[in-house]
């Protein structure tokens, strides 16, 4: 991203707050204005006190410029209010803005970008911009306030002295230039490795039972303590540029001191200047010395900021691959009746050229149960995620009562579909709320209807809390099994006129995920059904059978047609009785 793209992105987030933004500006300007001033008065109070000294007038000065001060104090802390809060305002915006957008992105997108890194994008970066628009911003206004007010004054007062005195000051902006590129790769490298560290976080406190049951606490320690040791050298690289370019900075402004203390004292002897115009300029220097040496802070600031707008900006640009049609249709789910077809349905994952779905075709029937089984990498849960829209497929080859699953809304397209995948995932919450989370206003009688549906309330009622039993992270106080049955259950609440179960009952046994199969399958309101399994048993009972074999139906029928046909169901089949029989 180009400098002038950061600006109107930095703009852009200041924009709704520009009001604030104007009274912080704007009490910068008074106060810039009243430091102006105050030095004027010292400079007429030395004046004065050359000719004769009167105490009551001495006096009335003293209070004047204590009073301005106390004014100045009370309109800086309302710009300092102002503009940090602008800042704070700004970064709770962001991590809306970026909340909301990731929701928005297909599946396929955090399988590439991984969590710590977009969780750190979203803290650590954020918090970057908030500094930039709030410390920065400030610092930045009042330098050039300050610049823009004392330089006038300055030079009314003497030319000489003050041309000499800033002589300086177009070093320091060469300085802080030269090591520009520096500090904004620096800073880069931070951020990168802050998100490598994030990441490894996450990732080990999602699998620790992994860790602890193949005993690899010591890797993983050793693998921590190298990314934190790249953190922590470029964290010290960044500050050994920081800490040579400020106290440079700083000791250049404060070389100007030294100039005018010169040339100030020959000044005076000659009658050029008075002792107060002296004292004047004295403070005005004085004033200057802070916001330039500020502006190495500043700097840093903004490439900080400079390097998180580019990491947050590649969030937010991206296009989500599966989105709304312009002329999206919408679906009322209680009309739909659940008929599904595919017509020639290809797909490709991207970086392979190998189809993992190829030419499919196929029709289901309102109602109807179908078992779709194959060996691993066949291609099901692929066929299995293209039905509710979570791969970004081409239009034309995918029905749902007659139309295009592309043209349908995508939120009426996913209310008419429950879809329960390989991985149960549960919240961190009661099981209660984990049941209703697809509708959170369910009454308890219709989670515990869902929950016997999926043959799983005998289980929760055992729980010394049944169903305000908290799960943990990820599920973690449950079983396998609970977990499927619980995510089941889930499904089973909304009441979607389609149920697509990918492998979702395979730590369960044959026979609860037969009468589940069986719960599916009774009464008036039949479901259809997508049962993904490798449980032969389950899916025999289906209506129709469809196996898969890379990407591709090779067969298709009931169980007793199939079980007589020569092929992959009928060497299926017969692995599955070997195994029973060895059991």
């Amino acid at each position: 991203m180009s400098q002038s793209s950061r600006i109107a992105k930095l703009a852009s987030y200041l924009r709704p707050h520009w009001r604030t933004t104007t009274v912080g500006i704007v009490a910068l300007l008074i106060v810039n204005a009243i430091g102006i001033y105050i030095p004027l008065l010292i400079r007429e109070i030395v004046d004065k006190l050359q000719i004769s000294f009167d105490f009551n007038q001495i006096l009335r000065y003293v209070l004047l410029i204590i009073a301005l001060s106390s004014v100045m104090w009370v309109i800086r802390m309302v710009s300092r209010i102002a503009l940090f809060g602008v800042g704070r305002q700004v970064e709770f915006d962001l991590k809306q803005k970026i909340f909301q957008h990731l929701l928005k992105l297909e599946p396929a997108y955090f399988a590439l970008n991984t969590a710590g890194d977009l969780i750190n994008r979203a803290t650590s970066d954020v918090e970057n911009i908030r500094r930039l628009l709030g410390f920065a911003v400030l610092s930045l206004a009042n330098t050039i306030f300050a610049y823009a007010l004392t330089l006038p004054v300055m030079l009314a007062i003497n030319v000489q002295l003050t041309l000499a005195t800033l002589a300086i000051y177009p070093l320091m902006l060469i300085v802080v230039q030269l090591f520009s590129d520096r500090l904004r790769n620096e800073q880069a490298r931070v951020q990168e490795e802050l998100s490598d560290v994030s990441e490894l976080i996450q990732e080990d406190m999602s699998g620790i039972a992994l860790i602890k049951i193949y005993a690899q606490e010591e890797n993983e320690r050793r693998a921590f303590h190298k990314n934190n040791l790249q953190l922590l050298r470029a964290n010290l690289q960044l500050a050994k540029t920081r800490n040579t370019l400020f106290p440079l900075v700083g000791g250049l402004a404060y070389i100007s001191l030294l100039i005018l203390l010169w040339l100030g004292s020959t000044q005076i002897i000659s009658g050029a200047i008075s002792v107060g115009d002296f004292l004047a300029l004295l403070i005005y220097v004085e004033r200057l010395v802070f916001p330039t040496a500020l502006l190495g802070f500043t700097i840093t600031a903004y490439q900080r900021g400079e390097v998180s707008i580019d990491r947050i900006e590649a969030i937010l640009t991206v296009t989500p691959k599966i989105q709304n049609s312009p002329q999206a249709i919408q679906l009322a789910k209680e009309q739909v009746t659940g008929k599904l077809e595919a017509q020639h349905l290809s797909f490709t994952y991207p970086g392979t050229t190998t189809p993992a779905l190829n030419n499919v075709s196929f029709a289901i029937a309102p109602g109807e149960t179908v078992a779709i089984v194959g060996p691993i990498g066949s291609g099901k849960s692929t066929l299995a995620n293209a039905i509710p829209r979570l791969l970004d497929i081409e239009s034309g080859q995918l029905f749902l009562d007659g139309k295009d699953i592309t043209q349908i809304e995508l939120a009426s397209l996913r209310q008419a579909i429950a879809y329960v995948p390989q991985d149960s995932f549960l919240f961190s919450t009661t099981i209660k709320n984990n049941i209703r989370y697809g509708d959170p206003t369910s009454e308890q009688d219709e989670v515990e209807y869902s929950a016997k549906q999926a043959q799983i309330d005998a289980e929760i009622l055992n729980f010394p809390q049944q169903y305000k039993t908290i799960v943990g992270e990820r599920g973690i106080t449950l079983s396998g099994g609970q977990r499927q049955r619980t995510a089941l259950a889930r499904a089973m609440l909304v009441d979607a006129p389609v149920l697509i179960l990918d492998d979702a009952l395979s730590s369960v046994d044959n026979q609860t995920a037969t009468d589940i199969l069986n719960n599916l399958s009774q009464g008036t309101k039949r479901k259809t059904v997508v049962f993904i399994s490798h449980q032969l048993s389950a899916a025999a009972t289906a209506d129709r059978i469809f196996v898969m074999d890379r990407g591709e139906i090779v067969q298709s029928g009931t169980h007793a047609q199939l079980v007589k046909q020569s092929g992959l169901y009928q060497s299926l089949w017969n692995q599955h009785q070997l195994e029973e029989i060895l059991k």
